[in-house]
């Protein structure tokens, strides 16, 4: 990469970062919580969450999905502006944005329905890669559908080998974790429903 290219890239990923500071900081503000209250839902310092509102540090995808359900919003609301204007019917390729969520894992939201609490998103797993180092929960129910590789998934504790075409679904506030535990790259299709 050169210099030009990858001070770009540094820029980009602060704009990233300040969105989605700015979206914590609105959402916390809208329901009237300090910085105190929303670590005390999130079990976060208030030092750490003052930095994420800032776009000082990079938050984990287990940190998003925490701060998302401490606030009651999905995870997409903190990654991306609010919109202001009509969605359309068809959510074209170029509008959809990806999110390397954990290392190796890639997350492209095709659509975040905020009136019916629905997100539809892509997800791609390198091999050796999960959403997350240990199991997690946040609010909502969610579907997955592998569509190519292989997964394994652990909820509550019992682990799922899925193969492509396998669909898995179960309460977002059963800790889960998924991981790609073959060789090759995974991909899901995942429905996350904020509301169970």
């Amino acid at each position: 990469m050169n210099k030009h290219a990858e001070a770009r890239a540094l820029e980009e990923t602060a704009d990233v970062l300040t969105c989605i500071g700015r979206r914590i900081r609105q959402l916390r503000t809208g329901k009237k919580l300090t910085l105190q209250a929303l670590g005390e839902r999130t079990g976060l310092s208030t030092s750490m969450l003052s930095l994420l509102e800032r776009g000082k540090t990079g938050p984990s995808i287990g940190t998003l999905v925490v701060i998302a359900s401490a606030l009651e919003a999905q995870m997409s609301d903190l990654l991306r502006p609010n919109d202001a204007g009509e969605e359309g019917i068809v959510a074209s390729v170029e509008s959809q944005r990806e999110y390397e969520t954990a290392e190796g894992v890639v997350r492209r939201i095709l659509k975040h329905d905020r009136q019916r609490g629905v997100e539809i998103a892509i997800n791609e797993y390198a091999p050796g890669t999960a959403n997350s180092p240990e199991p997690h929960t946040h609010g909502g129910f969610e579907y997955g559908i592998l569509l190519d590789g292989s997964m394994k998934l652990t909820v509550d504790g019992r682990s799922y080998t899925l193969k492509p075409g396998d669909l898995i679904c179960y309460q977002s506030t059963r800790p889960h974790k998924i991981a790609n535990s073959g060789e090759t790259r995974a991909r899901t299709l995942w429905i996350n429903l904020k509301q169970a």
